[in-house]
């Protein structure tokens, strides 16, 4: 990588968090009086190494509007491009939009709308590590806690040695092309692809895992809500 490679974002919101329960989609709900997404937008603009943010929003969003004149004010926001029927067909929208602001081999952070509590900092630590390969890699937890696999019917059995285990969370950075042509390769062999690592991996890549704090979560559940506000108040005390 040369100093003039570019750093991108592109934020995949096109999802209806239906595992929330609630009756607007999950990135919109408050989060210290204002929406989840825009917490996420915000955090992304203001980093000084991201030259622009895209969000892929779904066709049929009757909340997105709301939330235009708060983004007028943000000038690396980009824009939105059409959210897909899944996650990679909204993130494959956003890379080929990207393609009009970004070359080939620029650098994309593709980070979930629903992680507004991402510290600058493991951002940071992500591009440093990642931008001396070539192949990407991603924010990670590594796995504390003892795993056990369950039958249908929830009995353990076995459990599962934890070493070696991690819990993939976001930003996962790639070049711009190659996670373009992953995606592509993965949709049509019909493969599962439930993050863009793991479209890299089925085109035979081994990206590289990056630790991030464990304040770096994803917001899927109510009480998930209560937990990130008390992060986002904890960073914001110390920032």
């Amino acid at each position: 990588m040369t100093a003039v490679d570019g750093i991108w974002a592109l934020i995949p919101a096109g999802g209806q968090g239906r595992r929330m329960q609630s009756a607007i989609p999950k990135q919109y709900l408050p989060l210290l009086g204002r929406p989840v997404i825009l917490h996420t937008i915000e955090r992304l603009c203001a980093h000084a190494r991201i030259q622009g943010v895209l969000v892929g929003v779904a066709r049929d969003d009757a909340h997105w509007p709301s939330l235009v004149g708060e983004l007028k004010r943000l000038p690396k926001f980009l824009g939105t491009c059409p959210g897909g029927a899944t996650r990679a067909d909204t993130v494959l929208n956003g890379l080929k939009e990207l393609m009009n602001h970004a070359k080939p081999d620029d650098w994309v952070l593709v980070h979930d709308a629903v992680r507004p509590c991402v510290r600058p900092g493991d951002i940071d630590k992500l591009i440093a590590i990642v931008s001396k390969g070539g192949e990407g890699g991603l924010l990670a937890f590594s796995v504390s806690d003892t795993v056990k696999r369950v039958d249908n019917k929830g009995h353990v059995k076995e459990t599962v040695s934890r070493e070696g285990l991690w819990r993939a969370a976001t930003p996962q950075m790639f070049r711009i092309k190659n996670l373009t042509q992953a995606l592509e390769q993965a949709m049509k062999a019909g493969k599962e692809i439930t993050d863009e690592a793991s479209a890299i991996e089925a085109a035979g890549g081994h990206p590289r895992v990056v630790a991030c704090h464990t304040d770096n979560i994803k917001i899927t559940l109510p009480e998930d809500l209560v937990l990130a506000e008390l992060y986002m108040k904890q960073q914001q005390g110390k920032g």
